[in-house]
């Protein structure tokens, strides 16, 4: 670590002149043994980006050759970005991420981490936006690592050779591949990268292992797993740890804890819900304030640290929610078992009781280990039902979420009012039959028994991380960094696009009236989505910053240790000060938990999303297939000489309605007003528009539906 302080010392130096490695290791003045070490240091180094090597043998700092170190995020149609990885001393190598042209992705792939040399002009990071803020361009010129050394893809053939379609779009190359004995055409395949080094020939590969055919039912899922490399079962030695563990808690586990058994405790979970981790209960204080409990299964209590269970877990990051099956953190015993508060039986917890005013002002947070009895197991629809019942001969239930409504609508007004975003997006969700086919897709609306959770888990989060901070020891926390403005301007730009004005975006109350104002509007979601991506992404990281989107100064993950390690982390320091003991976590030990979590964590997002959006094409595919005439009601939400963009509403699908498919008239566009009109009958189509349609088309590759105009 010190040779390490010294070379980057040296070459940061404002006089240094690039040197080859033997005169750096002269001039920094080191002994033979010294030598040993700073060629160890200069290899790891040059491996990690910190420093690189240019032309003649010579080591500079990234930023002195106008060199950025960072992975590559490819799109569909060739380009990509370079997302700047920290430099040495942990700041960032770039002020934001570069562009890079196909012509200058050279031999990289989506995912890669590269060197990418910054060009001296700049450009725009979308050339069809009004003018806004240029962004730095750049030219991969080395790959340092490669994200995949093996492509999950369908086997096809031209006359002349086999090559392999990547499933993932934005791997933009096919692989070409030699026969394979028992691969047959259609098939999905794994296949091993060769090393690739011409950027004038298509990448090749070795098929190493044969999935099935491409249309087999459940393929999909297989392809997705394997593509993202998702583990698919409990090594031994994990299992025969948990079969140590009892089925349900023993009286020594109860030692020690504060008994809740009698307490008015309520769990609310979907009604396909794998696990529940989480409940909650709220007392009225005679002075007109609240008592919370959120109640967290104690996760931690059997998890111990350094255990084959602990490492697996850690490895794992979170649990995954595909649509036709869940990946968890934890096995199944804990998971759906012993850490799973069912109503009516004992379970052990972590409880934060947070005391407010009648104004909804925190007065102060307690934290204990717990044993709880859920009184009521109860879905969301369930509860919103008793929720919206008149008021009148309520049962108890009805009665105590109605009070803890009364309480978690105060929290919510009070976190807008501080500047929290309204960026709740509805939930869809694809049911499946027994054989695992799509047969509907049904909307979740983020309605009032939602919120009801989700302001008391936010309370929690909030208060324990206030804990560990005050407490001024090694944490976790979830921390959402307040946007770069640049990125905001350029989101500015583009809701003009739609005759929309926006103020200064980088105050929070503009933004706030933006998202009132397009709420409603055709391109709600569009609008809300590009939002959402001008902000930063959250993370895990030690530092305390807060969380913009929520207007929280103190927050962190408390509430899923079933399905989140970094939860669970949470839980063991907050144990350690329940019981002032050590953490026994050191702040470099918990910096590595969270970059590895935030790593999983995005994983983990993409492979649902991408499972929802593969059985949701299964869905219309098989509609199509079927030869079913079904019609949607359908939301014109963009018009172009080309055709009508348009979105389900039900659903949330997008899709394109080809000009060419409307065959009732000849269709002139408006460029100025944005309209299609029919040069005969006058009919006009414009964004807002409600209208019929039918599935035209399914693209399996592309991943797209294009509709038709329901006759």
């Amino acid at each position: 670590m010190e040779t390490r302080k010294k070379i980057l010392n040296f070459l940061a130096a404002p006089n240094y002149r690039p040197l080859r490695r033997h005169e750096l290791a002269k001039a920094l003045k080191l002994n033979e043994q010294e030598r040993i070490e700073f060629r160890r240091a200069l290899g790891d180094m040059l491996r990690k980006g910190e420093i690189v090597r240019v032309r003649n043998n010579r080591f500079v700092l990234p930023a002195e050759a106008d060199l950025v170190v960072g992975r590559l995020q490819m799109n569909e149609r060739g380009f990509g970005f370079v997302i700047p990885e920290a430099d040495g001393k942990g700041q960032p190598s770039a002020p934001g991420d570069i562009y890079v042209g196909a012509d200058n992705i050279g031999v990289a792939m989506h995912g890669d981490r590269v060197v990418v040399r910054l060009s001296k002009g700049t450009v725009r990071r979308d050339r069809r936006a009004k003018p806004g803020p240029e962004k730095l361009e750049g030219r991969i010129i080395r790959v340092m690592e490669r994200a995949n050394e093996t492509l999950v893809g369908t086997l096809r053939k031209t006359k002349f050779f086999l090559y392999v379609i990547p499933d993932e779009p934005r791997i933009v190359h096919d692989i070409y591949v030699k026969p394979h004995p028992k691969a047959r055409l259609g098939d999905k395949v794994v296949v091993k990268l060769l090393p690739w080094e011409s950027r004038h020939v298509n990448p090749e590969g070795t098929i190493t292992e044969i999935l099935g055919a491409s249309d087999a039912p459940g393929m999909d899922m297989i392809a997705l797993i394997r593509k993202h490399r998702l583990p698919q079962a409990f090594p031994h030695e994990v299992l025969r740890e948990i079969e140590k563990l009892p089925d349900e808690p023993v009286a020594e586990d109860r030692t020690g804890r504060l008994d809740l058994r009698g307490s008015f405790i309520v769990t609310i979970d979907p009604d396909d819900a794998r696990d529940h981790d989480d409940a909650v209960s709220v007392e009225e204080r005679p002075d007109g304030g609240w008592r919370l409990g959120v109640h967290i299964a104690d996760v931690s209590h059997y998890v111990r640290p350094k255990t084959r269970l602990d490492n697996e877990a850690r490895e794992r990051g979170n649990s995954i929610y595909l649509v036709d099956r869940v990946i968890p953190m934890l096995p199944e015993k804990l998971s759906a078992g012993l850490c799973s508060l069912f109503g009516n039986v004992d379970r052990l917890a972590k409880t934060a009781f947070i005391d407010y005013d009648a104004s909804g002002n925190p007065k102060g947070a307690t934290f204990h280990n717990t044993v709880i009895r859920v009184q009521h197991l109860i879905t969301y629809k369930e509860a919103l039902k008793r929720l919206n019942s008149p008021d009148g001969k309520d049962d108890a239930l009805t009665k105590n979420l109605k009070m803890q409504w009364r309480l978690a609508s105060l929290l919510r007004r009070r976190r807008f009012e501080r500047g929290s975003l309204d960026l709740d997006f509805p939930e869809i969700k694809v049911r499946l039959d027994a054989r695992g086919k799509p047969v509907a897709l049904e909307r979740v609306e983020n309605d009032i028994s939602h919120q009801l959770v989700e302001e008391f888990m936010l309370a929690a989060n909030e208060a324990v991380a206030r804990q560990i901070k005050n407490s001024r020891v090694p944490g976790i926390y979830r921390v959402h960094e307040n946007p770069d403005p640049a990125k905001l301007l350029e989101f500015r730009a583009f809701v003009g696009g739609f005759g929309i004005k926006a103020g200064d975006l980088t105050l929070k109350s503009e933004i706030q009236k933006l998202l009132s104002h397009v709420r409603g509007h055709p391109q709600e979601y569009v609008l809300k989505m590009s939002l959402l991506r001008s902000l930063k992404r959250a993370l895990y990281t030690t530092d305390p910053l807060g969380h913009y989107g929520l207007a929280k100064v103190n927050y962190t993950h408390f509430t899923s240790p079933i399905r989140r390690y970094p939860d669970l982390v949470v839980h063991r320091i907050l144990d350690a000060l329940i019981r002032r003991r050590p953490t026994g976590y050191a702040v470099e030990q918990i910096a590595r938990i969270a970059q590895h979590c935030c790593i999983t964590e995005r994983t983990a997002d993409e492979a649902e999303s991408e499972s929802k959006k593969l059985k949701t094409l299964e869905y219309f595919n098989d509609l199509m297939q079927g030869r079913r005439q079904d019609t949607f009601e359908a939301l014109v939400t963009d018009v172009r000489n080309y055709g009508l963009f348009v979105e389900l509403p039900a659903t949330m699908i997008y899709g394109l309605v080809h000009v060419s498919t409307i065959s009732d008239d000849f269709y002139a566009y408006d460029e100025v007003r944005r309209h299609l009109t029919g040069k005969r009958t006058r009919r006009t189509f414009k964004v807002g528009d409600r209208v019929k349609v039918g599935v035209a088309r399914v693209d399996l590759f592309k991943r797209q539906v294009d509709f038709q105009l329901a006759k």
